[in-house]
C-alpha cells in the first residue's frame, strides 16, 4: 500500500497569494478575523493598504468584495467554509452571482477534519450551495501541489469563484510536474472494473482504497474531480460507459455534492450502478481520522462501495 506524505493546503494558499499580490496590484484581500488560520495574514503583513479585516460579518464582507470587484479590483475573501458559504449566502446570491462579479472565495476548514470544532463548524453543505450558484466556478484541490495551481487559475479567470481548503494535513497525492486543468477532470489511476470520482480531501484514501481492492481482482479507476462547476461531463460518461459502474467519495453531504452531480451525467447520458460515499448528516466532535472512520468515509467504506458497485454491473461494458 503506497502511504502519501501530507500538507496543508491553507498553508499553501496564504503562500501562494501572497506571491500572486506581488505581481498584480489589483489583488485585494478581505478577511473575517481568522487571518492566521487561513494564512491571509501573510499577505496582510506585507500589503496592509490591500488589506481589509471585517471581523465576524460575513454578509458585509461579501457585500464589500462585490463592491470592490465592480470597481475593478480582484478581491479575495477567505474565512472558515461555514462562515464563508452558509452564512452570506444571500449576499452571495444577490451581490455576487446575479451580476456575475469577479470575486474569490477561498475557504478553509471544510468538511469533517476541522475535527475538534465540532458540528456547527463542520462545513459539509458548501459545495451544493456554491454549486447551486448560476456562474459560480467551484473547486476542491486534492492535495496542497493543487491548491497552488487552482489559487492562481482563479486569480487569471473572469467570474467568482469558490475554493474549498481544510484545517489539517491532507495527503500530496501529485507530482511537482503535475498541471491544473480547469474544469476537466484528473485521471490518476486507470483501471476498468469500476471508476472511483473523489475530491478534495478524500482524493487520498480512494487511491489507498483501490490499491487494496485491487490485491482482490477489483481493477477501480480513480479520478480527481477537483472541479465541480463546471462539471467534466465527457469523462463522467466515458468512465461510465468504460467500466459499467461508479462510486463517488466526498467529505460532504450526500444530497447535493459530488455524488448527486455524477448521478445527474450518468442519469442523461448513460445509466450505470452509482455507490455513494458521502455523510448522511452532521456529525459531532472529535479528532478527524476518528470521525472520518465513525461517519463511513474511511478506507473500508470505500472499499465496500466499490464491491457493492462492482457486483452490480450488468449492463455491457464498451470494448469488452
Amino acid at each position: 500500500m503506497t502511504s502519501f506524505p501530507m500538507a496543508s493546503t491553507r498553508e499553501a494558499y496564504g503562500k501562494t497569494l501572497l506571491d500572486i499580490g506581488r505581481s498584480n496590484p489589483d489583488v485585494v484581500v478581505l478577511g473575517g478575523d481568522l487571518n492566521k488560520s487561513t494564512f491571509t495574514h501573510l499577505f496582510a503583513q506585507e500589503f496592509p493598504d490591500r488589506f481589509f479585516d471585517f471581523g465576524p460579518a460575513e454578509q458585509n464582507i461579501m457585500s464589500v468584495a462585490a463592491g470592490l470587484a465592480a470597481s475593478g479590483k480582484i478581491p479575495f475573501v477567505s474565512t472558515f467554509a461555514v462562515f464563508g458559504m452558509c452564512r452570506p449566502f444571500d449576499q452571495l446570491r444577490l451581490n455576487i452571482a446575479q451580476p456575475r462579479l469577479n470575486v474569490k472565495i477561498v475557504c478553509t476548514h471544510a468538511g469533517i477534519i476541522t475535527g475538534e470544532d465540532g458540528m456547527s463548524a463542520h462545513s459539509i453543505e458548501d459545495i451544493s450551495l456554491a454549486c447551486s450558484l448560476p456562474g459560480f466556478n467551484v473547486i476542491a484541490p486534492s492535495d496542497s501541489i493543487e491548491t497552488i495551481q487552482a489559487v492562481k487559475a482563479a486569480s487569471e479567470m473572469d467570474g467568482p469563484v469558490y475554493i474549498r481548503l481544510y484545517r489539517t494535513a491532507i495527503p500530496v497525492v501529485h507530482d511537482d510536474d503535475y498541471v491544473f486543468s480547469f474544469g476537466k477532470g484528473d485521471l490518476i489511476r486507470n483501471g476498468t472494473g469500476v471508476t472511483l470520482f473523489a475530491t478534495g480531501s478524500m482524493v487520498g484514501n480512494s487511491l489507498i482504497a483501490a490499491q487494496e481492492i485491487a490485491t482482490e481482482g477489483i481493477d477501480c479507476r480513480v479520478i480527481n474531480m477537483h472541479t465541480l462547476s463546471p462539471l467534466d461531463e465527457e469523462i463522467i460518461t466515458l468512465s461510465a460507459k468504460e467500466t459499467g459502474a461508479i462510486v463517488t467519495v466526498e467529505e460532504h453531504y450526500i444530497h447535493g455534492g459530488l455524488g448527486s452531480l455524477v448521478a445527474q451525467v450518468t442519469g442523461k447520458f448513460f445509466p450505470v450502478p452509482l455507490e455513494m460515499v458521502a455523510l448522511k448528516g452532521y456529525t459531532e466532535s472529535g479528532k478527524p481520522d476518528e470521525l472520518i472512520e465513525k461517519y463511513g468515509l474511511g478506507i473500508k467504506d470505500i472499499k465496500f462501495a466499490i464491491k457493492n458497485a462492482y457486483a452490480r454491473r450488468t449492463l455491457p461494458i464498451a470494448g469488452q
